[in-house]
């Protein structure tokens, strides 16, 4: 018994790649495969990988992209920069917010103009502030959550000065 299951362990650990070697593999034919060709349809990318001998399903490369920051533009798919923080706070529509409440030391909310809220919470998302640890929105009201209060007073102070812009 001892001896199968030393074989089956060889087998698994020489045979067998690990889950993050093929999918670091199947990362890299995607950027690989994306600089030498224009890709319109993630279907595209599945069917290349798979020609290449890379196992993927839709699902698989539709995380994968995700994750390298690959989305489909107006040409097809590309990689999309991350806004720096300074540049996000020009895109804070501030115009939108109607008014910032505190409900207990760990939760703002901010209430919003009616169907604001999503492109509110998602400038907070990507605002990087190490203070927010992740963001609720509905059609007019985001609720923001902090750690702590002093996290939270950190959260008030940006808003408020990003408002006044």
């Amino acid at each position: 018994m001892r001896k199968l299951l030393l074989l089956c362990a060889y087998y698994l650990e020489i045979c067998m790649p690990l889950a993050p070697d093929i999918r670091e593999k199947r990362r890299q034919a995607i950027q690989d495969i994306l600089a030498r060709r224009p890709i319109t349809r993630q279907s595209q990318f599945v069917e290349l990988l798979q020609a290449e001998g890379i196992e993927a399903t839709q699902s698989s490369v539709s995380r994968d992209l995700r994750e390298l920051s690959i989305a489909k533009l107006d040409n097809g798919y590309g990689r999309v920069q991350k806004q720096a923080p300074a540049a996000a706070l020009a895109d804070m529509p501030s115009g939108f917010v109607r008014a910032v409440l505190t409900a207990g030391s760990n939760l703002t909310v901010v209430r919003t103009a009616t169907g604001a809220a999503q492109r509110v919470a998602l400038f907070l998302d990507r605002s990087d502030w190490p203070e927010i640890v992740g963001t609720v929105s509905g059609d007019d009201t985001i609720f923001v959550a902090t750690r702590n209060g002093r996290d939270q007073r950190q959260l008030l102070s940006r808003l408020r000065s990003t408002l006044q812009r």
